[in-house]
């Protein structure tokens, strides 16, 4: 594909697939409530699955990334702040405002709307 085309494709609606497959890349960053570090390993085998055919993904898969990878770094650092009691309130939080903005995000990603998650450090543009 060119790069023109490419261009025109991004000003489309995302089809069902892309939908779908956005979708299914932010509620995978709750996989690491099953297995350690699968909020960022999931999100990472879709998004670099996708990313070449379909846009949408792309762009959603990016965003989930950077935010687990934020997620991580929070919650890091608030479990060393558990050693001064502060850490643990910190910890709670992080973990609803987590499970909130994915939900969120997934449900924007199944309307066709790009979503941008509140905190996420932009490591990966």
């Amino acid at each position: 594909m060119t790069a023109s085309l490419d261009k025109s494709k991004d000003n489309l609606k995302p089809s069902k697939d892309e939908k779908t497959w956005a979708m299914l890349c932010h509620l995978s960053g709750l996989s690491g409530m099953i297995f350690p570090l699968g909020h960022i390993v999931v999100p990472l085998i879709i998004w670099l699955i996708k990313k070449e055919e379909l846009p949408f993904v792309e762009d959603q898969g990016r965003e989930v990334l950077n935010f687990q990878i934020s997620m991580t770094i929070y919650i890091i650092t608030s479990g060393i702040l558990c050693l001064i009691l502060i850490g643990f309130l910190f910890l709670l939080i992080l973990v609803i405002f987590g499970l909130i903005v994915v939900i969120i995000g997934a449900i924007n990603a199944n309307d066709g709307k790009p979503y941008r998650y509140p905190l996420a450090i932009r490591f990966i543009k």
